[in-house]
């Protein structure tokens, strides 16, 4: 089963900060994951008030954006949450290698409705297919979509991955996984810690152990099109003050 990503998540949004000097100059075109949104809608906001720099936002899965670059969409920056993506760009030729870095990190969590009665302790052989009844399991595609792929990779070092392997709801990003357990349409689903955190109509289940997937990691570059204002907010994105507003929303800084 699969579903078209949200809509809001594919619409190019300005960041929302910025007057009229900000105004006055080319936006910065982002292409970041959608599990960023909306920690980088503030870090953004933060940077046009600082800079006079406006930047514009654009939140899909890392595939979707990836291919969207490769077929020449116009992008800065890539903020991928997957380290392939970012490797096949820099295959190609469509990022500066140089400027490329791992900036943060992320936990892979098991989520349930706020007010679902579903307890499960995380741990090989974990009865995951039992505890979804007759529901599916909701989190990204996992042979497109970065977080899908983390909990694949999760499952299968568990044990449990034969179980729900068909039992999937492939969403087209974390955020659509994330709306499916929200909306009670998905009795349990797998999402990014931070992703967790800002929908009270979800809770925690259990958090995977970290030596059961690849490690989360955030890589960002430069494109090979950027405009010279690109690389003062990729500066930016390494600043004391980012670091802070990235840990308010869960991640943790890599540098």
């Amino acid at each position: 089963m699969r579903l078209a990503a949200l809509a809001p998540l594919l619409a190019l949004v300005l960041s929302p900060a910025g007057g009229a000097c900000a105004a006055d100059r080319p936006a910065i075109t982002v292409f970041a994951a959608a599990s960023l949104t909306d920690a980088l809608q503030e870090v953004s906001g933060d940077f046009t008030a600082a800079e006079s720099i406006p930047v514009r936002l654009s939140f899909a899965a890392s595939s979707a954006l990836a291919r969207q670059i490769e077929s020449g969409a116009p992008a800065d920056v890539f903020f991928s949450a997957d380290l392939e993506w970012m490797d096949e760009l820099e295959a190609r030729g469509l990022i500066r290698a140089d400027s490329r870095r791992d900036a943060l990190g992320n936990r892979l969590v098991l989520v349930a409705p706020a007010d679902s009665g579903i307890e499960l302790r995380i741990a090989p052989g974990f009865a995951l297919a039992a505890a979804l009844g007759t529901g599916r399991l909701a989190t990204g595609d996992p042979d497109a979509v970065p977080v899908g792929r983390y909990a694949r990779a999760a499952l299968e070092h568990l044990g449990a991955w034969p179980g729900v392997a068909n039992r999937l709801v492939r969403a087209d990003n974390v955020r659509a996984a994330l709306t499916l357990v929200d909306r009670g349409e998905a009795p349990l689903g797998i999402v990014y810690a931070t992703d967790a955190r800002i929908d009270p109509r979800v809770r925690v289940v259990d958090v995977f152990p970290a030596d059961s997937h690849p490690p989360i990691r955030y890589p960002i570059a430069l494109t090979t099109a950027a405009r010279p204002d690109a690389a003062r907010f990729m500066a930016f994105l390494a600043s004391p003050a980012a670091d802070a507003a990235f840990k308010r929303h869960g991640f943790v800084p890599l540098h």
